[in-house]
């Protein structure tokens, strides 16, 4: 039996990566901040190690032993109160993980990039061969290019790593965290009055963890784009209302509104310190017309991502199982 240790096993994707290894009766370690919460959200027989990715030596006892790891803990949001915050969790972090998986010798390390790390161009297609050497314009994004360039580094120096790149994560989940699971949980209780004029690549969280096991086989260093396809924020929101029988597609804001309210949003809450309704790097992100391709992951990993549709059912009846819908 193979012994995994994972982070962020209460998010979206860590998650899902938990309930499939224990559905295969793996042995599962999950590096927790809160074990009595976590043993509320995990599924039974998950053994939980009090610690944080920022912390060396509770890392270093959560790694004893284990034979493969899935570090998917990390900030998805696009605003901090404190942005220096992303650089010390998801960069800090991987390179608190990677030391301590090549001090263990572990034989399989699959790390939870983004799509964010890539060049591209609005509206044109992009792969796994499109890796970006300049920074960013976020503080999040530049804190993931710099993680997913700790863990390719150490690749050279025997990291047995595999490295995926989800597109924008919705599904089941134990808890709504921000990004596409908070949008749907407002538009599904009538809480959004104005959409984006945009839209973003989705993946469902259960494929985001398939795809993650299917890569652990893979060949080290192996990138793979995990991305069911572009959806414009009016078809989300189209998908909710119709699979709930109810309510109304929100109204779409002009873009220049859009840019005037997250700018002025974003010199507030350094007054508020408090998030703004729209973080410039949230609408950055629904204006890009980002178009990843997931050829890679389909082609040599079998990958095999569900329609919305489908998923979108799947999510809203576990938040209505949950009560937050």
């Amino acid at each position: 039996m193979t012994t995994w240790l994972l982070t962020g096993a209460t998010g979206t994707v860590g998650s899902a990566v938990a309930r499939r290894l224990v559905a295969r009766e793996d042995h599962v370690r999950a590096l927790v901040r809160d074990p009595e919460r976590a043993r509320t959200l995990l599924p039974p027989g998950v053994e939980l190690v009090q610690g944080d990715v920022t912390d060396a030596d509770s890392v270093a006892r959560a790694m004893r032993g284990v034979d493969s790891v899935v570090h998917s803990a990390g900030l998805p949001e696009q605003w901090q109160r404190d942005p220096s915050i992303f650089e010390r969790v998801n960069t800090g972090g991987t390179r608190t993980m990677v030391e301590a998986a090549l001090r263990q010798g572990v034989q399989c390390f699959v790390h939870t990039s983004t799509i964010d790390v890539f060049a591209y161009t609005p509206g044109v297609e992009f792969d796994e061969s499109d890796v970006d050497p300049v920074s960013h314009a976020t503080a999040y994004e530049r804190s993931k290019q710099a993680a997913d360039r700790a863990v390719s580094d150490a690749v050279q120096r025997g990291l047995p790593a595999r490295i995926l790149h989800p597109a924008a994560v919705y599904g089941v989940a134990p808890v709504t965290t921000p990004g596409v699971n908070w949008l749907i949980q407002r538009l599904a209780r009538g809480r959004i009055p104005l959409l984006l004029d945009g839209g973003m690549p989705l993946v469902f969280s259960d494929d985001v963890a398939e795809g993650h096991l299917l890569a652990a086989a893979a060949p080290v260093g192996s990138r793979y784009i995990l991305s069911e396809a572009y959806t414009p924020l009016v078809e989300i929101a189209r998908a909710v209302v119709e699979l709930r029988g109810r309510g109304r597609v929100p109204p779409v804001m002009p873009l220049a509104a859009a840019r005037a309210t997250a700018a002025a949003g974003e010199v507030v809450s350094r007054l508020t310190r408090r998030a703004p309704l729209v973080a410039q790097g949230e609408l950055h992100f629904v204006t890009a017309h980002l178009l990843p391709s997931s050829r890679r992951a389909r082609e040599e990993l079998g990958w095999r991502p569900l329609p919305l549709r489908e998923g979108m059912q799947r999510t809203l009846d576990d938040m209505a199982r949950r009560g937050v819908i």
